[in-house]
């Protein structure tokens, strides 16, 4: 076993323990907070954490020996990059592990939006029997708009062209053919969402993305629209969500994160016409085990001198950092 300390603050599959503890000493302490953090970051060579960890600037400056923080996930929102790539420290993501379970959860809360399928459910939990009051639509035939055509994306759009769903998407950063490619069309932004029946959002956030569907985006939509966002909370401007919702501007919602994360705006939840889940977009078993053995892989890459396979800001590092 090699003299490497790597401290995990998430829960992590029990396969991805099992491949740091192959390699090194091991202290798996969840729940800290800043202050425990920083005295427990003393002396770790590596980090990995899921989304539960927030690792701020003063953490990464009290980590004398940190040379990798792993996130067991895609999004890094909840690591302070800057900070760690001033201080010379990988950061590294797990993006492809819980691409599938994502574009899964994303279909499901299409399907369960357009049929009211939790509203139909809750009824008659309660004893009411009321199929007049939750007539839904098909998909069929309908456009779904895809803002975002990166891994899930891509994925949701191949389960939306299943769906006999025609399919519209937005990615500046995406060439026209790969879209093609999917069965998709590429558009503008305000295109796709003046002519798409579901808009499902697939991107990361980012300053240029926070509240990039806002009252002027959501008063571009139909009516009978449905808007669906899987991805990361504080891209739809929920104050403007909520007015669409309550005046008839949008017919319903589909969300499985919010602005303020686990604590969402209750008036939002208590809406009829949306559907709403606590961030389960990756929580299925197969995800959990597949980012967290390519969390742990990554790490022992990097601590035994080989390259990550998905670093996040290793471009940005100068020789001397790296």
């Amino acid at each position: 076993m090699c003299d490497y300390r790597i401290l995990v603050t998430d829960p992590l599959a029990d396969e991805g323990l099992a491949i740091l503890e192959e390699f090194g000493d091991v202290e798996v302490s969840s729940g800290l907070s800043e202050d425990e953090l920083v005295q427990a970051i003393v002396g770790a060579d590596g980090l990995v954490v899921r989304s539960g960890t927030q690792v701020t600037e003063p953490i990464i400056r009290a980590a004398d020996k940190l040379q990798i923080i792993a996130r067991a996930g895609v999004g890094v929102d909840n690591i302070d990059v800057s900070a760690a790539t001033a201080c010379g420290i990988l950061v590294v993501n797990c993006p492809a592990g819980n691409t599938v379970a994502a574009a899964e959860h994303t279909i499901a809360m299409l399907l369960a939006a357009a049929r009211n399928i939790p509203q139909a459910h809750a009824a008659l939990k309660d004893g009411r029997w009321d199929r007049k009051r939750f007539m839904g639509r098909q998909v069929a035939d309908k456009t779904l708009g895809i803002i975002g055509l990166g891994r899930i994306g891509s994925e949701v759009a191949r389960r939306a062209r299943g769906l006999q769903m025609q399919v519209l998407a937005h990615d500046p950063y995406l060439s026209a053919q790969p879209a093609e490619e999917l069965g998709a069309q590429m558009c503008s932004l305000e295109e796709l969402l003046q002519k798409a029946d579901f808009v499902t959002i697939h991107t990361a956030l980012t300053d240029e993305t926070r509240g990039m569907i806002g009252a002027e985006q959501l008063a571009l939509m139909r009516p009978q629209a449905i808007i669906i966002n899987c991805a990361r909370g504080g891209i739809i401007d929920e104050t403007a969500l909520l007015a669409a919702l309550n005046s008839g501007q949008l017919a319903g919602a589909a969300l499985d994160v919010f602005e303020d994360g686990s604590s969402p705006n209750p008036d939002l939840v208590a809406m009829d016409n949306i559907v709403v889940t606590p961030h389960l977009g990756a929580s299925t078993s197969e995800a959990q085990v597949s980012v967290a053995v390519d969390a742990a892989r990554q790490v022992v890459d990097v601590l035994s001198g080989r390259p990550p396979r998905w670093p996040v800001n290793m471009l940005t590092l100068s020789p001397e950092k790296l």
